[in-house]
């Protein structure tokens, strides 16, 4: 965004940087100064020394107090040089330096408190007072001291944010939510000759990267109105009532310049909870949340000013924040589904040169769960692959290994892997794939590959679903559950042992089977119940079970472990079966994989229809 986009900050602050650096290096060099003429450390000398300077004549001044001797003496080069040395009870000293005819004054001080009012108060006191002269013009500006109560917040007046709806793919749902605001920012008498009123704040919620900032900024790009961003976390201070007063200063701004958009990311900073916060109270964030909960039900919304807020953690926000008056609309931003990857991918594709192979829905196909952060950093990534290897054109080769890096890391090239182990990670690769070829309820295989990926990877198994489920039964879990085992099972047909390989295999598995029995009610033994409830949210995470375990009884807990033992039991011997059935094509598969490294999903179905299935 060019600087002419943002508000034009006060002349103060404009030159600020300008006008400090001037007198802090004016500030820094008079106190150097005022240390070397006034305050200069002197040659510290015993006070033998200091006898024997007087034996020789060379002493030329010196002046006498209760515990300090402070003098001029001439060194070996005839240079004049200041000393000090302590001083002694000695009734021979001032016959000594009448003797010698050396001028000498006598006066009872206070020295270490005379050093520290000289050496250390009075400059500091006076850059203190150089710094305070220099912030008196932004404490008109900002109403405080060092501009604290401030609000840091941007404001974009010339030229609003030039993202457009058109530049949001993938969010159809959210941007058919949100458009009633921007007709309404448009057009406020359409709604309110009936009476009707715009929502005071609009909520978006959903997990990393869905697109929440994008989607505010398009709204005041759509709107055409003045459009104020900041973050949560700006308004947290470590002083009590920062916060507050940012808060003020912030819906100030926004109904001087109403109708706008006030944005404000990651509200989750200071909209937590206030319960959840009882053991641990926080006076700054409560007075924070305090004042934006009365400013926001304050507020007319006749003014035209909409509050607009993201947050991937609902679930930890204060429940006066959500009450309707404050933010009346909650819209989720979920993850995008095949067509809104393939849309997603379209948008960002354009900025990059392509060559004719690309397939956008096939990487549409190949990258589930993603959301746009992670397609956009895919194309990009493809685009510097496709540089790298100096191509005209970015192709599907490098969309591949892009999203090959996204899901399983980087090609471990240096990797050194014996070659029983390699034979063993071929084999186990084969298993799933054959399996999950083979059932029906499986994803289909699009490529398997032995190159090591990532911290841990030695091989994988990609299966790319052909359409989106959100119903899924229990005989496509069972399969899900049977392709995991298909790693372990081939290893324990072909080398009669097993290794530590498949315990990702395995956690996902016991992830599944559980499901089944205690959150599901798809276990026949167990019945029609909810044992275990899923976790408090599904943006802050995807996995993780909270488990009621004061409700279930010890003996429903063993009965628990035993179903999920049998039905894992189930699933390994079925998948055992299947490769015993069909071991010739193991052997040709895991062969071909040595061979190649990689096999794609031509070559798994030439392998499979190759011969007979057993």
């Amino acid at each position: 965004m060019n600087n002419k986009d943002k508000k034009e900050a006060p002349k103060g602050i404009n030159n600020f940087s300008k006008f400090s650096l001037v007198y802090i290096v004016l500030g820094i060099l008079m106190f150097y100064m005022y240390q070397y003429y006034f305050t200069t450390q002197k040659t510290t000398i015993s006070y033998s020394q200091f006898k024997k300077l007087i034996s020789q004549n060379r002493i030329k001044k010196c002046k006498l107090s209760d515990k300090y001797i402070k003098g001029v003496y001439i060194d070996k080069n005839n240079k004049k040089k200041e000393f000090i040395t302590i001083s002694v009870n000695d009734p021979n000293l001032v016959k000594d330096l009448e003797k010698h005819n050396i001028s000498f004054s006598g006066t009872i001080t206070n020295t270490w408190l005379t050093n520290l009012i000289f050496g250390w108060i009075l400059p500091f006191g006076f850059l203190f007072f150089l710094w305070w002269m220099m912030t008196k013009k932004m404490r008109g500006a900002s109403g405080s001291l060092f501009g604290l109560g401030k609000s840091k917040f941007k404001v974009y007046l010339n030229e609003k944010p030039d993202v457009k709806f058109t530049d949001v793919a993938g969010a159809e749902e959210a941007k058919q939510e949100i458009e009633e605001v921007v007709e309404y920012l448009k057009d406020p008498q359409k709604y309110q000759r009936l009476g009707g009123r715009a929502p005071k704040g609009v909520l978006l919620v959903g997990a990393p990267g869905t697109g929440k900032t994008l989607l505010a900024k398009a709204t005041a790009g759509e709107a055409g109105t003045p459009f104020i961003s900041i973050s949560g976390s700006e308004f947290v201070e470590m002083f009590v009532g920062v916060g507050a007063s940012r808060v003020r200063d912030l819906f100030n701004e926004a109904k001087k310049l109403s109708p706008c958009i006030v944005f404000i990311d990651e509200i989750d900073a200071i909209g937590k909870s206030r319960a959840m916060n009882s053991l641990s109270s926080n006076d700054e964030r409560e007075q924070t949340l305090n004042q934006l909960l009365a400013e926001m039900d304050g507020f007319d919304s006749s003014v035209g000013v909409i509050i607009m807020a993201a947050t991937n953690r609902p679930e930890v926000l204060d429940p006066a924040l959500l009450r309707p008056g404050r933010f009346d609309r909650q819209i989720i931003v979920d993850k995008p589904d095949v067509n809104g990857r393939e849309a997603i991918i379209r948008v960002h594709i354009k900025k990059i040169k392509i060559g004719d192979d690309i397939n956008i829905k096939t990487l549409a196909q190949m990258t589930p769960g993603l959301v746009g952060a992670d397609l956009a950093n895919i194309v990009n990534e493809a685009a510097l692959l496709a540089a790298r290897e100096n191509k005209d054109a970015v192709h599907m080769e490098h969309f591949e290994e892009a999203i090959e890096r996204q899901l399983a890391g980087l090609k471990k090239k240096n990797r050194v892997i014996t070659g029983d182990e390699k034979k063993r990670v071929a084999y186990h690769e084969s298993g799933h794939a054959i399996i999950a070829h083979l059932l029906p309820g499986a994803d289909p295989v699009h490529k398997i590959s032995i190159v090591p990926r990532g911290l841990s990877a030695l091989g994988y198994t990609q299966q790319l679903p052909t359409d989106e489920k959100y119903l899924i039964t229990k005989e496509d879990m069972m399969d899900k559950v049977t392709v995991l085992f298909g790693g372990r099972a081939a290893e324990e047909i072909v080398f009669n042992t097993i290794s530590t390989g498949a315990q990702n295999d395995l956690m996902r598995a016991t992830d599944i089977v559980r499901a089944i029995v205690t959150q599901f009610g798809m276990d026949d033994k167990l019945g029609l119940v909810v044992l275990e409830k899923p976790g408090a949210t599904k943006f802050l995470t995807s996995e993780g079970i909270i488990k009621d375990k004061d409700e279930i009884s010890e003996k429903t807990k063993e009965l628990i472990d035993e179903e999920i033992s049998k039905i894992m039991q189930v699933s390994y011997k079925k998948a055992k079966d299947i490769l015993l059935q069909n071991r010739d094509k193991l052997e040709t598969l895991a062969n071909k994989l040595l061979e190649l490294e990689i096999i794609n999903e031509e070559e798994l179905k030439e392998i499979m229809e190759g011969g007979d299935d057993g």
